[in-house]
């Protein structure tokens, strides 16, 4: 009663829609993981190259400053010190902030592209 030709067939047609259905629906999943891993690599790209540039014209702007406040302070040492304070100071303020500037920025980041459909 149950098996005759018609259900067999109905079976099998459900059996090969379900195996196409899974095999688009792994292609989906790549495609999103590839598209998600291109767009964190991207920003990373984009943070690194902003990094280093900003790195580079801080470095000029740091002997900039030293030399500009020589004639202030009376001495070279005197002026490279106190940049050097300032940036040891800023390290300060950035570590005691670290959780608002970065971790919390940082996780809204990669849950947004991690989670986003």
């Amino acid at each position: 009663m149950f098996s005759n030709d018609r259900n067999v067939e109905t079976i099998a047609q459900l059996i090969e829609v379900l195996k196409h259905y899974i095999g688009l629906q792994s292609e989906y999943v790549k495609l999103d993981v590839i598209e998600k891993v291109v767009r964190l690599l991207t920003v990373l790209t984009v943070v690194a190259v902003f990094c280093i540039i900003l790195f580079i014209s801080l470095i000029y702007l740091s002997f900039a400053a030293a030399y500009a406040l020589q004639p202030l302070v009376g001495s070279f040492i005197g002026a490279f010190l106190l940049v050097g304070g300032f940036y040891l100071l800023m390290l300060i303020v950035f570590v005691t902030l670290r959780h608002r500037l970065v971790e919390r920025p940082l996780v809204r980041f990669l849950g947004s592209l991690f989670m986003s459909k």
